[in-house]
């Protein structure tokens, strides 16, 4: 489901070698691939139109502005979680009616800097901010569109620190505070509760949270109803998920499946905030080989990008695929299995340069011989990737090249010493 294939021996980004690439632009280096993007938000819009929702690309995900306008060019509105992703949003061009806002922790500033801006919705996580969502408004004199979000306590089933839909954790309110919630400030002049949003992490690479939860959300909605107030919107989140390996992840056709009989027919306006699923495989992370190094019966690749660069492998003990750009012999993986052993390959360990034992991108792989200097290819790089690389061992970012066919553009230039330390000065 991307457009990054190996032809004759070598990996190809579209149109262009990504050895070649990797020479032009430098190693460590985020490449994505505009026409895998624009795939996969089309995929999503087509599975879900019979609903007409407001897709809004989770900007958390990947942030870059070129490819936050590239998507907004499409008609994306785009999901905020800070004053710094509001920002992004509208250097893109997004459509401030398209934004939605959501995030536990809200400041003064930030409401007011999304007030100014014109947002389409406040996705409220506490009866907290709900008072001081009200507060501003009524100082302002303004009126505010928000929906609140639940937690239904539901498990995705992925890991723990993703996990946003379980009663334990600090997002959103259970059931039972919703419904009092609504009866405390579902009737402000200023602020209009309009819905409720619900996201119940990332990745989830099942149907059924989703089912279970929309259907909570649903029975809630009809309650509130019957309360008096009058629903017009449910926010469903995202979290769809992104094939690390084969075929690991629903199509947005199956999530559709699943979800569009729930909500058809309900006039309730749909709101769908995907992000990993559009960029999580649209993105690699190239990476040269420095050394080679054997301690007792391990064998570590030493590569130039480290957990500062992509911090996944080390935070969430997450699978990326890793394979050679023009692996020896031209053994060429046919597909990205989580456990591949084709004969010819021999068991490594791939590290990187930072001062820290978890600093590393794959443990225990079955790679082809390398050398210094070959090119490595780590792939479903394009989701909290770069959105979560730090200037850690005072490392400057790699930079960003996002390919069109046979063209490619640096879309972030690489870090230099002097970004290191510019906000010093």
């Amino acid at each position: 489901m991307d457009h990054f294939a190996y032809r004759d021996g070598q990996l190809y980004c579209e149109e262009i070698a990504a050895g070649e690439l990797a020479d032009q632009v430098g190693t460590p280096a985020y490449v994505y691939s505009e026409r895998t993007i624009l795939d996969h938000y089309s995929r999503l819009a087509e599975a879900f139109a019979e609903l007409d929702p407001v897709i809004c690309y989770s900007i958390k995900s990947c942030g870059n502005v070129h490819i936050c306008k590239l998507l907004a060019e499409q008609g994306s509105g785009f999901d905020v979680v800070s004053g710094g992703e509001l920002f992004r949003a509208l250097q893109a061009g997004a459509d401030p009616a398209k934004i939605t806002f959501a995030g536990v922790g809200k400041t003064d500033r930030e409401i007011n800097e999304a007030i100014d801006a014109g947002i389409g919705l406040f996705n409220v996580e506490s009866e907290a901010e709900l008072a001081n969502i009200t507060r501003i408004a009524r100082e302002r004199q303004t009126q505010v569109r928000a929906a609140l979000r639940i937690n239904p306590d539901v498990d995705p089933k992925t890991h723990k620190y993703t996990t946003t839909g379980k009663r334990e954790t600090k997002f959103g309110v259970d059931l039972e505070r919703a419904r009092r919630a609504f009866e405390d400030f579902g009737r402000d002049k200023y602020l209009r509760l309009i819905g409720v949003h619900l996201h119940i992490g990332s990745p989830v690479n099942s149907v059924e949270p989703y089912v279970e939860a929309i259907t909570k959300a649903l029975a809630l909605i009809d309650e509130l109803g019957k309360a008096g107030f009058e629903l017009e919107l449910i926010d469903i989140g995202g979290g769809f998920g992104a094939s690390y390996w084969e075929d690991q992840a629903p199509l947005a056709a199956d999530y559709a499946k699943a979800i569009v009989p729930l909500l058809r027919g309900k006039g309730l306006r749909v709101v769908v905030e995907p992000g990993r699923s559009i960029i999580g495989n649209a993105g690699i992370l190239l990476t040269r080989v420095q050394y080679l190094k054997s301690s007792g019966d391990k064998q570590f690749v030493i590569v130039d990008a480290a957990m500062n660069d992509l911090i996944r492998p080390s935070l969430y003990q997450a699978f990326h695929f890793i394979w050679p750009v023009c692996p020896a012999g031209g053994l060429v993986a046919a597909s990205r299995e989580e456990d591949l052993r084709l004969e010819g390959t021999g068991l490594v360990d791939v590290v990187g340069p930072i001062c820290e034992t978890g600093d590393f991108l794959g443990l225990g792989r079955h790679l082809p011989a390398v050398q210094r200097g070959d090119v490595l290819a780590v792939f479903t790089a394009g989701a909290y990737g770069f959105a979560m690389a730090s200037q850690y061992n005072a490392r400057p970012r790699p930079p960003e090249v996002l390919v069109c066919g046979a063209d490619y553009r640096i879309i972030r230039r690489r870090e230099t010493y002097g970004d290191l330390i510019a906000a010093e000065r």
